[in-house]
């Protein structure tokens, strides 16, 4: 029976070493974040990935990043069996992540009006070090110091063994027991006999609501790709009808009274790509609002895992809003006194059908390089 990995808060993990084997490994906690960073300037909405690293605990013996060892070292899950002295934190990961701001936006144009961390994955990483003449990175086992620090006794012991496990939750559909699919990577699993879906909780899988857009017959090469449907109080702003949107992002259209009465709904990828394709794929299926008949079981086909969960993709709408919201120079200045309420949401599988390159949804117009999906398990 194979198991779902899981944890309460987030994943540790260790850097391997090739320290002598009667060395007493000393391993200092860094503190990583990877994901999606979106700001709003004067002039846009302006992406990037970000990928870093910084102490966890506060020392000037120490490097103050992973560097690049976080992306190109094999890491390992942290566990009780493992030998060495764990030094515990100090920093906390806001305090961290406020570094981490200060550093984004001192090279944006001010003012920056509102920022979002989307895609975000929080994890705590140890980096080995051991004593002997010197402070020696047991990474590279190489010197890290010219001399011994005169106070690193007193380092060494403010740690210990480490007290965390991975947690494991049986993939079997708790409905009717059958074994769940998922890909390495998916935040969903899906009970192809009763046609349900899951999403991991804190001790047990919770059931989640989903439908899907049938392909058109007689296409060929059909994946099934997930997104997130938000339904949201909007506080600041009116954007509570399909009419309102069309005020709102300034679209040519001719206003229909009928239109008050259609819904808003926000929308995001419910897989992780790249920043620059997130943001312009999100935007054009929400200026869209689908109203095409969805069917209420699992698409029949391959299907795309999701892999950005619904609470990131919540911290997308307002910079969504940000990104059709018209017009700029004036509503950007309001963005802060807008607030945006999650009330329900909804998993919608749609079809892209599969080109040399691409996959194309012709419905939205809108294709994704396949390339940029094969990279995507970096992000």
């Amino acid at each position: 029976m194979r198991s779902y990995l899981n944890t309460k808060d987030y994943f540790r993990y260790f850097l391997p070493d090739k320290a002598p084997e009667d060395k007493t490994l000393l391993y200092l906690p860094y503190w990583r974040i990877k994901g999606m960073l979106f700001s709003c300037v004067s002039d846009g909405v302006r992406q990037t990935f970000i990928d870093v690293s910084h102490q966890a605990l506060a020392s000037h013996y120490f490097p103050h990043s992973l560097g690049f060892r976080s992306q190109t070292q094999k890491l390992r899950f942290v566990s009780p069996e493992i030998k060495g002295i764990f030094l515990h934190p100090n920093q906390t990961f806001d305090h961290v992540m406020q570094v981490f701001e200060e550093r984004f936006q001192s090279n944006l144009p001010k003012p920056v009006f509102h920022q979002a961390h989307i895609g975000e994955s929080i994890s705590l990483i140890y980096a080995p070090y051991y004593a002997a003449d010197k402070l020696y990175d047991a990474v590279l086992n190489e010197p890290a110091s010219e001399t011994l620090p005169p106070d690193f006794e007193q380092t060494a012991g403010a740690g210990g063994r480490p007290d965390w496990r991975l947690e494991f939750l049986p993939t079997l559909c708790p409905n009717c027991g059958w074994d769940l699919d998922c890909a390495k990577d998916a935040l969903v699993l899906l009970c192809k006999n009763c046609s349900s879906a899951w999403k991991p909780g804190k001790k047990r899988l919770e059931r989640l609501k989903f439908k899907h857009m049938p392909a058109t017959e007689g296409e060929e090469e059909v994946i099934y790709m997930p997104f997130w449907r938000v339904k949201a109080d909007i506080a600041g702003i009116e954007l509570a009808s399909f009419a309102d949107l069309v005020k709102t992002a300034n679209i040519p259209k001719v206003l229909k009274d009928e239109w008050q009465d259609i819904p808003f709904h926000f929308w995001s990828p419910g897989f992780k790509i790249r920043p620059q394709t997130f943001l312009p794929l999100a935007t054009k299926i929400t200026l869209s609002q689908p109203r095409e008949s969805l069917a209420a079981e699992l698409p029949q086909g391959e299907r795309y895992p999701v892999t950005l969960p619904v609470e990131e993709a919540v911290e997308s709408l307002k910079i969504t809003l940000a990104n059709f919201i018209k017009p700029r120079r004036k509503q950007y200045p309001r963005l802060n006194t807008i607030k945006i309420t999650p009330k329900s949401y909804l998993l919608v599988y749609f079809p892209f059908y599969k080109q040399h390159h691409d996959l194309i949804q012709p419905v939205f117009r809108f294709s994704i390089l396949k390339n940029q999906l094969k990279l995507a398990g970096n992000l």
